[in-house]
């Protein structure tokens, strides 16, 4: 796996700190699946995504800096350490339309497209913590 150092940086995780991160992202999907307001549960969901890709990143000893394009960068890595080009491909999807909603003005999000949302970020959610969980043995 070949990070960019524009994107990431070296980084040594604790595994209290990588199991943090993993938390983090299994909250705010927690959070998507009980909250009835569709742009809240887009919202929290996009971010459990790339919570997700931290955490790989976390757990492959680097730390993703705050620059233009770093989403883009954690989902590419994330869809690379899971094997999984669907991942590039519904998680720029989201992220574009993250985007709409701040840059232009505002999306209108479905109660199907939050569904599906919902159930592909959970399946990530449960690779990255099985993936994590098996090798640091929290």
């Amino acid at each position: 796996m070949k990070f960019d150092d524009k994107y990431f940086a070296k980084f040594k995780f604790t595994k209290e700190q990588i199991d943090k991160n993993l938390k983090n992202a299994l909250r705010d999907l927690d959070i998507a699946k009980k909250d009835e307001f569709l742009d809240v549960k887009f919202n929290y969901t996009y971010t459990a995504l790339l919570k997700a890709g931290i955490t790989l990143i976390s757990f492959n000893g680097r730390k993703a800096k705050s620059t233009r394009g770093h989403h883009i960068k954690i989902i590419e890595i994330l869809a690379d350490l899971l094997a999984d080009d669907g991942i590039s491909a519904l998680g720029n999807l989201m992220r574009s339309k993250r985007n709409s909603d701040l840059y232009d003005g505002g999306i209108e999000v479905t109660s199907k497209e939050c569904r599906e949302y919902i159930h592909f970020v959970e399946t990530i959610l449960g690779k990255v913590k099985q993936m994590v969980k098996s090798e640091l043995e929290l």
